[in-house]
C-alpha cells in the first residue's frame, strides 16, 4: 500500500484558510446560494449506492491527512445533483455521488447556477438486484415479467394493443411457475439513481419486448418512455426511501416481499437476502463486469472544480478514490462490492480526474 498522504499534515489549518481567503471570498461572491462560513472539510452528497464506497474513502482520507473526515450524505442521486447544482460557494457541496450519469437537464441547471466546470469520475460498475429473504424461495424473473408486475399500464392480453390498468396481483398471475404471493416490491423513490436505472434497464427493456410498444418508440419516444417508466401506485411498488440497508431489514421481517437495491448491499447482506435471476443470469462480479447480467450500470462521482484549491483535501480525495488500492482489481472498494473497470479504463479515468478535466455538454 502506498504511503499515507502528508500534504496538509504539517501545515496549520489557520494558515491554509488564510492563504485561500481570497479564493474563498471569490467563490462565495459567485454563489447563487447564501454565503457560508469557511469550512475545512469536504462535503459529499448523492447516491445511496455510492455512499458506502465514498464513506470508506472519506474515513481513510481523514486519517491520512489529519484533517476533518469528509462529510458524506446519502440524499439520492437526483437530490444530490439538486444540491450540487444549486451554486458555487462553501454553502454548497463539493462532490456529488451518482448511480447513473448526470442528465443533460441537471448539467444545464448547474451551468445556469454558475457551476461551470464539473469533473466526471466513473469509478466502476454496480448491478441492480431484485432480492428477497433467504427464508423464501429464490425467484427467477425476466425483464418482461418485471414490466408486467410493476408498470402502471400494460398491453391488454387480447392483443388489441390497448393499454389497461395493471391487473396483476400475484407473481403467479404472470407465470404459473412463480409463487402465489402478492406482488410487493420495496424500492427506491423517484429521486434515486437506482430507481432511474432500474426503470430504464429493467422495465423499459421489458416494455420494448411488446412489438406494439417497440413500434411506438420509433413514432413517439416520449410517450413510449411515459408508459414504460411509470410505476404502478396501488401498493405493488412501495417507495422505501434512499437507505438500501433499511430495505434489507424490511425483507428480513417480511419474506413475502421483494426489494430493489444495489449489488454492493447484496454482497454485504448475503447471509440475509438472495438475488433473483434476471433473464437467466445471476448477479455476480463476473456477470456484471462482462455484461451478461442485464440490470447493471456505471457509477460515478462529480467534483465542483471551482472548489479545488478552496476546500482543503479535494485533490487528495480524488487521488485516493481513483487509486489502484481503492478501485483496482484487488482494491479495498472491491471488497465492499464495487465492480472494477478494466485496467486501461481505470487509467484513463484517473488521468482525466487528476487533471480536473471538465465534462463537456457535447459528451452528454
Amino acid at each position: 500500500m502506498a504511503a499515507p498522504f502528508t500534504l496538509f499534515r504539517e501545515v496549520p489549518m489557520k494558515s491554509i484558510l488564510r492563504k485561500t481567503g481570497a479564493a474563498l471570498l471569490a467563490v462565495a461572491a459567485c454563489s447563487t446560494a447564501p454565503a457560508a462560513l469557511a469550512r475545512d472539510y469536504i462535503h459529499v452528497v448523492g447516491s445511496s449506492t455510492v455512499y458506502p464506497f465514498a464513506t470508506v474513502v472519506a474515513e481513510r482520507l481523514g486519517r491520512a491527512l489529519g484533517l476533518p473526515t469528509p462529510t458524506v450524505e446519502s440524499t439520492g442521486t437526483g437530490g444530490g445533483f439538486k444540491l450540487f447544482c444549486s451554486g458555487v460557494g462553501l454553502s454548497t457541496p463539493d462532490v456529488a455521488n451518482a448511480s447513473r450519469r448526470i442528465k443533460r437537464s441537471e448539467f444545464d441547471s448547474c451551468q445556469a447556477n454558475g457551476v461551470r466546470e464539473i469533473v466526471e469520475v466513473n469509478i466502476g460498475f454496480d448491478g441492480i438486484v431484485v432480492a428477497n429473504s433467504k427464508a423464501a424461495p429464490q425467484l427467477s424473473l425476466t425483464r418482461r415479467q418485471l414490466f408486467l408486475a410493476l408498470a402502471k399500464e400494460i398491453p391488454a392480453a387480447d392483443g388489441s394493443g390497448k393499454l389497461i390498468p395493471n391487473p396483476h396481483r400475484t407473481w403467479r398471475d404472470l407465470d404459473p411457475a412463480l409463487p402465489a404471493e402478492p406482488i410487493e416490491v420495496l424500492g427506491p423513490p423517484p429521486t434515486s439513481g437506482t430507481r432511474d436505472s432500474f426503470v430504464e434497464l429493467a422495465l423499459e427493456a421489458g416494455c420494448a419486448s411488446f412489438p406494439e410498444l417497440a413500434a411506438l418508440k420509433a413514432r413517439d419516444e416520449g410517450r413510449f418512455k411515459q408508459i414504460c417508466h411509470t410505476v404502478r401506485e396501488d401498493g405493488a411498488w412501495v417507495d422505501a426511501g434512499e437507505n438500501d440497508n433499511l430495505i434489507v431489514q424490511k425483507l428480513e421481517k417480511n419474506p413475502h416481499a421483494v426489494g430493489v437495491f444495489g449489488f454492493s448491499f447484496l454482497e454485504q447482506n448475503a447471509d440475509k437476502v438472495q438475488a433473483a435471476r434476471i433473464d437467466g443470469a445471476e448477479p455476480s462480479f463476473e456477470t456484471i463486469a462482462d455484461g451478461s447480467y442485464p440490470v447493471a450500470r456505471p457509477i460515478y462521482f462529480y467534483v465542483k472544480k471551482a472548489h479545488v484549491g478552496v476546500v482543503p483535501g479535494l485533490p487528495e480525495y480524488v487521488r485516493e478514490f481513483t487509486s489502484e488500492r481503492a478501485i483496482g482489481d484487488e482494491g479495498y472498494l472491491v471488497d465492499k462490492g464495487l465492480i472494477p473497470l478494466l485496467a486501461d479504463q481505470r487509467e484513463r479515468v484517473r488521468q482525466k480526474a487528476l487533471a480536473f478535466e471538465p465534462l463537456a455538454a457535447a459528451d452528454l
